[in-house]
């Protein structure tokens, strides 16, 4: 296979990025870990591939003002094949999979996007057929039957090469190279036109709908304001602007603190909503990842593996969760807004798991199966029992 030598840029904590593109021009960056023993040149994406799908189109949702992207595309995608067809693994003679070379960590653009691959437009005249969202003030508008291009951008983070596994059964210096590769797309995405959110996240295990146990996350960039943090926006207006300070102040001194460092606190937040919930803060406020430093990235990548590998040390399997990014939107709420994660899983026993039934589901009105405390007193004892050492 011919290779190629992708523009080389090195970043925070000595990865090197690599970037290049796949046989249907789609974005490809490879985030080598320092030291690697990768070689800079790469193999080029040499498939036959068709069109990429049209751009999906929104919906209004004239009852909650809630954006909804019918993309059925999505349809199409993999669904848990077998290891010698991993279209995120590296590409063999027999695998034709989505990445041409070996790698540390990839990130590519997803073959089949919720939103993307068309943009808004910056200046000058949209492309046929794309009616993207003018501004926010347009999104907010009333009206039955409203619809835009679902504009922007979605990616995928392939954490390893290797088949199965998920972030925490990753190394520390593995870890670092994601937090990089998350915080330099989080920089990329945000200035696209359009962009005005950006969402990374890892959804983990086959109860929460994970279509491939390869190691991987997502990046989505939305052309709106998302409806979980339209309302925190809102909660902002009513709690005032410091109010990240005061939830930091007043979850750690409680005794629903997981895991504490320098520049990190996690905790189960005081009304957590599932069995298995906990939120990570920096102690300074920064609207995203792309705004935390070296040192903020180097304490995250050990400190974010223990809480992953004590949530799974609770059982004699692995806990399926969400892990999600929460940043400030990128145009709006930026000084009030605090980075956060906040990891759920609907288990709540060995063998039991949480389903929103009729208050959850239907009416947004929770009832928590587990006490925070209780919760939290657990997570304490598994991830007391994960070393650093052990990392």
């Amino acid at each position: 296979m011919p290779e190629l030598r992708p523009t080389a840029e090195t970043l925070g904590a000595g990865v090197v990025k690599r970037s290049t593109r796949l046989a249907d021009g789609r974005e490809l960056i490879y985030y080598d870990d320092p030291g690697t023993s990768l070689a800079a040149e790469r193999a080029i994406d040499t498939r036959d591939l068709g069109a990429r799908p049209e751009t999906a189109t929104m919906r209004r949702d004239v009852l909650t003002g809630d954006w909804v992207s019918v993309a059925a595309a999505r349809q199409n995608r993999a669904f848990l094949p077998p290891a010698e067809l991993d279209p995120l693994a590296p590409q063999t003679p027999t695998n034709p999979s989505e990445i041409p070379s070996l790698y540390d960590v990839a990130v590519f653009e997803n073959k089949s996007p919720s939103f993307g691959p068309a943009l808004a437009v910056a200046h000058g005249e949209a492309p046929a057929g794309v009616d993207a969202p003018r501004d926010l003030d347009d999104l907010l508008a009333p009206g039955l039957g409203r619809t835009r291009t679902s504009v922007g951008r979605c990616e995928v983070v392939c954490f390893s090469p290797e088949h199965s596994g998920s972030f925490g059964t990753q190394s520390v210096t593995r870890a670092r190279t994601v937090i990089e590769a998350w915080a330099d797309r989080t920089a990329a995405l945000s200035g696209l036109p359009g962009i005005e959110q950006v969402f990374p996240f890892e959804n983990r295990g086959e109860a929460i709908g994970v279509t491939l146990p390869h190691p991987h996350g997502q990046i989505y960039a939305y052309p709106y304001i998302t409806p979980r943090t339209s309302t925190l926006l809102a909660s902002i207006d009513r709690e005032g602007a410091d109010l990240f300070d005061r939830i930091l102040d007043f979850e750690r001194a409680s005794d629903r603190v997981i895991l504490e460092g320098e520049h990190w606190t996690a905790f189960v937040p005081f009304a957590a909503r599932w069995p298995l919930e906990v939120h990570l803060l920096p102690h300074r406020h920064v609207p995203d990842l792309a705004q935390t430093t070296d040192v903020e990235r180097d304490e995250l990548a050990p400190l974010y593996l223990r809480l992953l590998r004590g949530v799974d040390a609770l059982y004699d399997s692995p806990t399926p969760y969400i892990a999600a990014w929460h940043q400030a939107p990128v145009n709006r709420g930026r000084d009030a807004v605090r980075l956060n994660l906040q990891l759920t899983s609907p288990r709540r026993a060995v063998d039991k798991l949480k389903f929103l039934a009729g208050s959850e589901a239907a009416m947004g009105a929770w009832i928590g199966d587990v006490s925070p405390e209780t919760a939290a007193e657990r997570l304490r004892e598994a991830v007391g029992s994960i070393s650093a050492e052990a990392l």
